[in-house]
């Protein structure tokens, strides 16, 4: 892979957002899955591109309202991109991740900030390349696949209590 080109936005005052470089990291380790799951669709990308927008609880919860019907902020909401196939761009699509519920779950679940950030990158970008948890094999399929992911880049496991 040449290398992910990662456009952060970061539309919060929130003080606890992680660098540019973690989120590439995070992000990076999603998109070269072969050690992984050797099944993924499109499993290498050349020139990858994903955004990131950071925001607090009141874009998060009209984002939320507006796609997915619900009227609360969430942690993280994933926009896969669907371009036509005569277009030559390895655009993911974007992620919008809330500051104020990543730190908040953390708090809650008693989890290292910083590893409950890398989980919700590492979510939403499975969810862009195409995983889901809308059944429960689907979802163990993903959660194994957080798991790994995470126990490579040295965090705990994000589904034990």
């Amino acid at each position: 892979m040449a290398g992910l080109e990662l456009d952060l936005d970061v539309a919060t005052a929130f003080a606890g957002v992680p660098s540019e470089a973690d989120f590439r990291r995070w992000a990076e380790a999603c998109l070269n899955p072969a050690e992984y799951n050797p099944n993924l669709d499109n499993p290498q990308l050349a020139e990858p591109s994903l955004s990131i927008r950071v925001v607090d609880e009141a874009e998060s919860r009209e984002l939320n309202g507006q796609y997915r019907g619900k009227d609360y902020p969430t942690n993280v909401l994933s926009f896969p991109c669907e371009l036509p196939d005569d277009v030559d761009i390895e655009l993911l699509g974007d992620l919008v991740i809330c500051a104020e519920v990543v730190d908040r779950e953390a708090d809650e679940q008693n989890k290292p900030v910083e590893a409950h950030w890398a989980h919700m990158t590492v979510h939403g970008c499975l969810h862009l390349l195409g995983y889901d948890h809308q059944d429960d094999d689907e979802a163990e399929q993903m959660e194994q696949l957080e798991t790994k992911i995470l126990a490579a880049l040295g965090y705990p496991a994000p589904y034990q209590q």
